[in-house]
């Protein structure tokens, strides 16, 4: 196998002190490594570059020579392609310590890759004696040849003919000329900038495309144009009072009569998106409810304080604490509900705007900004590959410009089952993909589409659908039969391969000694790829170096970046479906493995994401960061629409994400543990979209990069000024930069301008990782279609084409996910995800919120995006404990709400405040589920007697409640049943998980001490074919102590309290009624943990009636120690054993 060596292209940036004060700050210097057509690479100082290009007039105007007989330079398309096919083709590693290394791969997976951007891809051979290579091939996997003699050449054999044979090819001996097999450069008709000198860095290059069209074009963001300039280096008339587009000359109809074009018409100026208000009918009832329970609560509370049961001071001093407690966290709850909204987008609107041919875009090429997609994954044995392909296909196939849209897959176990699923994944890509667009298929997640109950073809209108549809399901069976097997077929290989170095090494070994006795030899057993060379990840016989925390940083693209234009298939009886007319491009897809080294804190999730957002930041850079769960899937193929409808809208720019419902699939009918979660989906996330926007999630969430980057919003000073400047006038600062530096503001200070020395403290050192950031933040604005649109961006600014992928750009992403990048950078403290706590979710939106940024809530028509929970009671319990865990961490760090800065409005500050805070309600909460018990075994009450003003209290307290609950449903969309479920589950959650996560948070935080709850025993359900037969399975659990001694508690209390009654002499019903009605209200809610505890049909762990037995004898017994019945003074009292 051919394998070659790169040394990362990793510069530093000066540290010059005296940067921050020239104005406007002078560029640090960067060494930029370049790759020349040949193959060589050449290093420049930016200051080298400067000194080239002169001024900025000479990079907008460059003179073109036409080619002449003398002046026949080599097309550096082919070599460009070339590359790209080189880097498609290779697996990239290296790490700490360890040069970056391409090791070319001629085959990825057992079957034979069919799609040509796939890597490894089928092709011709080299015709150069003793080469194996491939030939490069081009979007449709016709081979590339550079020589009008045809003679088939690989990418290394080119690359060698051009250094060291002088440009002759070495079949036909002629020099190499230009060919014309593809133009990068295609004149699509729209006027853009000449390309500068070919000595600035990929990203440079990029920017200056962009700003050209904004500088030179345009006087202001608000699209006055510079007419005279336009129609000079643009082929635009007049017409109408304005500069117009012609096509092939002018407009015509259809007889060549001049029409009046689209552009003049007078179209008003459209939102991509709406607010939709709560109907007042609803809002003001449930806003007024709200305010009345907050008076009868607090009133109810004055009442209790006041009248003090002196009969039982113990039992009323208790309950008045927790009531308080219960009112102040009900009040944290409810107070970030008073602004409910809904909003809606309009995707028609978005197509016309982007995507539809005008005056910027004359060829209806899409201006949509870059997606990138990211899919995390760890474990293959606890994620399942397949789920994880399934999600890969439904990226793939979303509907979003082809060419814009990039998936990155997250390996951090690195496992060669993960990397030969997602190669399985990319090659049965090149039939589901095609087949989605041609038929308009929803869902496109292959194994979803193949198990809707429903009818397949309904609205289907294409006479071979049927056929087609037919012909997919089978190869989709056997694409989920070669998943499967992956794991017992890479076992075979790596055994067969084991075997045979162990027979080469035994028989190495007897050539060396002829006489001697032969020992047995112990050769470490390695994970072999399909190839026949090592897996450089981590092996399934772990081994130094290739175990789970010790593995070189791996990247390969499996899918090659797409070409610029549509590419439609052709008529071919090979196919398995007729293509015709329909785009076969894939987008690009890149397995990540990022590197691990003993010693070094890889910040589980949070690290993981991080390097992918570095590593793409280098490969694709999208302005936008769509990140999922390797088991949620996109459900609906438009709602990355839908998220740009809100990031390309007026303000658009000050949205720092786009929060999606999580919506899930495979879950009970009856929701036992309220696994849908929808009064938090429905009811909190829309209420916090009236403030400053929803809580981040996890998954399921369209971010704008630069603010994943720390940086402040656009307009931040002017939007908050300060919670003083009321008080003590400010000095308004003069803006001396450009809005691209304001638009890039980091940090609290108020100097307008960025001190670039202290960008690498950041960022890191990557240089082409820091030029990425103002061209993404660029590429990132809305449109300036419209005077109000303020740090806007010139329409049909990203239409250009995409830079190609070389093999420097790919060594560098390998370098910034080595495990040493981030050492001395702000990577997790204050860029990217947040490191310190499990629930890295939640913190990091936080942070970006704090900084003033806004977040939105996507509701769309059609569930943008699907996914799988827990049904089973132990699972729920321990994913609780783990959220509860993180809020309690948040709550004991700086990412406190209480110490949250003066730009997070104060609702919002609340709802973060509740976040920490109700994790810490399990105490309480405790504590009041045995109140009713107590107070049954005591004979006593809460208060003195159940008189007609506590039961006025409590019935307009609970009609209160029951309203509020009525008119969140109505104005939510959600059921009846699913409010009160999730009321179930907040005591059962509450009784548990909660309170193990404050113990565990607050031992953490005093004594350092880090207690995990695990799983003590498992069964398994029988009943394999039942889709919940996870449902009741019982897995022991401590978690499950509390609610189940609270369940016995109250069962031997009301059973000792109607005895105590009956047989007293004077009975006291009303404390009777009102304990049996209180621990009656704790029963209710603990009936589907109690249902969960008996399985099916019964079958409950012995365990369980063991501990909850004697508990309850404990406890029994405990209280007749504590309180004997009158006339006696001994435990037990007058009963005696015989």
């Amino acid at each position: 196998m051919a394998s070659k060596s790169f040394r990362g292209s990793r510069s530093n940036l000066s540290q010059s002190s005296e940067a921050a004060d020239i104005k406007p700050p002078l560029p640090p210097t960067v060494t930029f490594g370049r790759r020349t057509s040949s193959g060589r690479y050449v290093s420049y100082s930016r200051d080298d570059l400067d000194s080239e290009l002169g001024s900025a007039d000479f990079v907008n105007y460059t003179v073109h020579i036409p080619p002449t007989p003398d002046n026949q330079p080599m097309d550096p398309s082919i070599s460009q392609k070339v590359e790209e096919q080189y880097v498609s083709n290779s697996l990239f590693t290296g790490g700490f310590n360890s040069v970056t290394r391409a090791h070319l791969m001629d085959k990825v997976i057992e079957s034979e890759a069919s799609h040509p951007q796939m890597a490894g891809a089928k092709g011709s051979s080299c015709a150069i004696p003793g080469c194996d290579a491939k030939v490069m091939s081009d979007e449709r996997g016709m081979d590339i040849l550079p020589c009008e003699c045809d003679f088939k050449i690989c990418r290394d054999c080119y690359i060698d003919a051009v250094k060291t044979g002088g440009g002759i090819c070495p079949g036909c001996k002629e020099p190499y000329k230009n060919t014309d097999l593809d133009e990068i450069a295609v004149d699509n008709g729209r006027p853009l900038p000449l390309p500068p000198p070919g000595g600035m860095s990929k990203m440079e290059r990029r920017l200056s495309l962009m700003k050209s069209t904004k500088s030179v074009l345009m006087r202001s963001q608000t699209g006055d144009f510079d007419h005279n300039r336009w129609l000079f280096e643009t082929r635009g008339t007049y017409g109408y009072g304005n500069a117009i587009w012609p096509k092939d000359g002018g407009f015509t109809g259809k007889d060549d009569d001049v029409v009046e074009p689209t552009e003049l018409m007078n179209k008003p100026w459209r939102p991509l998106t709406r607010k939709l208000k709560i109907p007042a009918a609803v809002l003001s009832p449930y806003r007024l409810l709200i305010v009345v329970r907050m008076v009868v609560l607090a009133l109810f509370l004055q009442w209790r304080i006041s009248n003090q049961n002196n009969d039982a001071v113990w039992l009323w001093g208790m309950s008045v604490v927790c009531e308080i407690w219960f009112a102040f966290s009900w009040l944290l709850d409810q107070l970030p509900k008073l602004c409910p909204i809904n909003r809606s987008t309009d995707l028609n609107v978005l197509k016309e705007k982007f995507e539809t041919p005008g005056q910027n875009n004359p060829t209806g090429k899409s201006d949509l900004p870059g997606v990138d997609v990211f899919v995390s994954t760890a474990d293959p044995e606890k994620e399942p590959p397949l789920v994880t392909a399934n999600t890969i296909l439904s990226i793939l196939a979303a509907d979003y410009p082809v060419e814009k849209l990039a998936c990155y897959v997250s390996d951090d176990g690195g496992a060669l089952l993960t990397f030969e699923a997602m190669a399985e994944a990319a090659s049965f890509a090149n039939i589901w993909v095609p087949f989605c667009r041609k038929h308009n298929i929803e869902p496109r997640n292959p194994e979803s589409y193949f198990n809707l109950k429903r009818d397949p073809y309904k609205n289907k209108v294409k006479e071979d659908f049927v056929k087609d549809r037919r012909r997919v399901k089978r190869e989709y069976d056997e694409f989920k039969v070669r998943i499967n097997g992956l794991p017992e077929s890479i076992r075979r290989r790596s055994d067969a391969y084991h075997a045979r170095e162990e027979i080469q090494a035994m028989k190495n070994r007897r050539n060396n000694r002829d006489d001697e006795p032969v020992e047995a030899l112990k050769i470490p057993k390695a994970t072999w790829m399909a190839d026949g060379t090592h897996w450089p990840g981590t092996w399934m016989n772990p081994g130094p170096e290739h175990s789970k925390g010790d593995h070189a940083g791996i990247i390969q693209v499996m899918l090659k970046p797409p070409s610029d234009e549509p590419l439609l298939g052709v008529a071919d009886d090979a196919k398995i479906i007729n293509l015709t007319d329909v785009d076969i491009r894939l987008p690009l897809l890149v397995y990540v493995s990022r590197e691990k080294r003993p010693g070094y804190d890889h910040n589980k999730k949070a690290g993981a994401m991080n390097a992918l957002v570095r590593a793409s930041a280098i490969m694709s850079n999208g302005p936008f960061i769509l990140n999922l769960d390797c088991d949620h899937y996109i459900y609906n193929s438009q709602a990355l629409r839908e998220g740009m409808c809100f990031m390309m809208d007026r303000g658009g720019d000050r949205i720092c994400y786009v929060q999606f419902p999580q919506r899930f699939e495979g879950i009970d009918p009856s929701d036992r543990y309220a696994n849908h979660n929808t009064v938090f989906f429905d009811v909190n996330m829309r209420a916090l979209d009236g403030l400053q926007g929803p809580v981040y999630v996890g998954t399921g969430c369209l971010f704008r990069r630069v603010a994943l980057y720390g940086f402040d919003p656009p307009r931040s000073k002017e939007h908050h000024p300060g919670c003083c400047s009321c008080c003590f006038g400010r000095r308004k600062k003069v803006a001396s930069t450009s809005e691209e530096k304001r638009a890039l503001r980091m940090g609290d200070s108020d100097d307008e301008e960025m001190n670039l020395s202290l960008i690498p403290k950041k960022f890191g050192n990557s240089t082409i990782l820091i030029d990425s950031i103002p061209v993404a933040e660029f590429q990132g604005r809305p449109l300036a279609d419209h005077p109000a649109v303020k740090n806007g961006r010139p329409p049909g600014a990203l239409t250009i084409p995409r830079e190609l992928l070389d093999a420097s750009t790919v060594a560098e992403a390998i370098s910034v996910i080595s495990c040493w990048y981030e050492d001395k950078t702000e990577w997790g403290q204050r860029v990217g995800w947040i490191y310190g706590s499990v629930t890295e979710d939640v913190v990091t939106g936080y942070r970006m919120h704090n900084r003033g940024w806004k977040s939105v809530y996507c509701v769309t028509k059609r569930d943008a995006f699907r996914g799988t929970a827990p049904i089973n009671l132990t699972d729920r319990l321990h994913q609780v404990l783990r959220w509860a865990t993180g809020s309690v961490e948040i709550f004991f760090s700086r990412n406190n709400a209480l110490l949250a800065s003066p730009r997070m409005k104060l609702l919002q500050r609340i709802a973060y405040l509740n976040v920490g805070i109700y994790p810490f309600t399990s105490i309480f909460l405790i504590v009041y589920c045995f109140l009713p018990a107590l107070s049954l075994f005591s004979g006593q009450f809460i208060v003195k007697t159940l008189n007609v003003t506590f039961l006025t209290y409590l019935l307009t307290i609970t009609l209160t409640l029951c309203m509020l609950a009525v008119l969140e449903i109505k104005w939510s969309g959600i059921e009846l049943e699913e409010w009160w479920r999730n009321e179930q589950f907040w005591l059962i959650g509450g009784t548990s998980a909660h309170l193990a996560a404050v113990l565990q948070g607050l031992l953490k935080v005093v004594a350092g001490i880090e207690i995990s709850f695990t799983l003590t025993s498992k069964s398994g359900g029988d009943d394999i074919d039942d889709e919940f037969a996870d449902l009741y399975v019982v897995k022991w659990t401590s978690l499950m102590i509390p609610p189940i001694t609270i369940m016995m508690t109250n069962l031997i209390a009301i059973a000792v309290g109607f005895s105590r009654t009956i047989y007293s002499t004077i009975p006291q019903w009303s404390k009777l009624i009102g304990g049996v009605f209180f621990s009656f209200w704790v029963l209710a809610h603990l009936y589907p943990f109690a249902k969960g505890l008996m399985g099916r049909r019964g079958r409950t762990p012995t365990i369980v009636f063991v501990w909850s037995g004697l508990i309850a004898i404990t406890i029994s017994l405990l209280w007749v120690a504590i309180n004997p019945p009158a006339g006696s003074t001994q435990i037990g009292g007058s009963f005696q054993f015989p």
